[in-house]
């Protein structure tokens, strides 16, 4: 069985059994923060029970690393939304330790591309275009530093309101410990 079946199978039964009530919401988040944080499995559920959050009351992006690596991408699109269509007043950059982002290797991923059928045509025209995928896959030295330089993007960007505090945060995949890296509201 394909993991669509059995996703599809279960479907059919949580909607049938009305299990959906539960999470019931509207859109705006009910404590009007956002979350940038990172795709890592290991947060799916820990991040929010580590953080006191229940469903509905955060809007939660994620991607490889917990970064803005373009100020004008999905990321900081998502993020403006949030700010100015759905109420955010605050928000969290939460990164992880262990973190993949920080043993990325652009060699060894363009080698397995190249494994999975992708051209060297394809690798031609990408940098013929001035894309970088050596820099496109770049880890980061260590995730504080990381966590630091996209609340900066977050907090500098042109198009968010100097009003909106951007925090961030490291959390440990193995207990849920929060340590905060940034505090844009503390006093110094």
């Amino acid at each position: 069985m394909r993991m669509l079946d059995e996703i599809l199978a279960y479907n059919q039964q949580f909607v049938e059994k009305k299990q959906y009530e539960y999470f019931l919401t509207d859109k705006y988040p009910n404590k009007q923060v956002a979350i940038l944080t990172c795709m890592d499995a290991r947060l799916s559920t820990l991040l929010s029970a580590a953080m006191g959050l229940a469903n509905g009351d955060a809007k939660i992006i994620k991607n490889a690393g917990a970064l803005v690596s373009h100020p004008f991408g999905s990321i900081m699109r998502s993020l403006l939304v949030a700010v100015y269509d759905l109420n955010v007043s605050e928000i969290f950059v939460v990164g992880h330790d262990d973190c993949g982002a920080e043993a990325l290797n652009a060699e060894t991923m363009v080698a397995k591309m190249r494994n999975r059928g992708i051209s060297e045509d394809t690798f031609q025209t990408l940098a013929g275009a001035g894309i970088d995928l050596h820099a496109w896959l770049a880890p980061f030295e260590n995730v504080e530093e990381a966590v630091r330089e996209t609340v900066a993007r977050i907090k500098t960007h042109p198009l968010m309101p100097g009003d909106i505090p951007v925090h961030g945060l490291a959390i440990r995949p193995d207990s849920g410990a929060l340590r905060v890296i940034v505090c844009d509201s503390c006093q110094a």
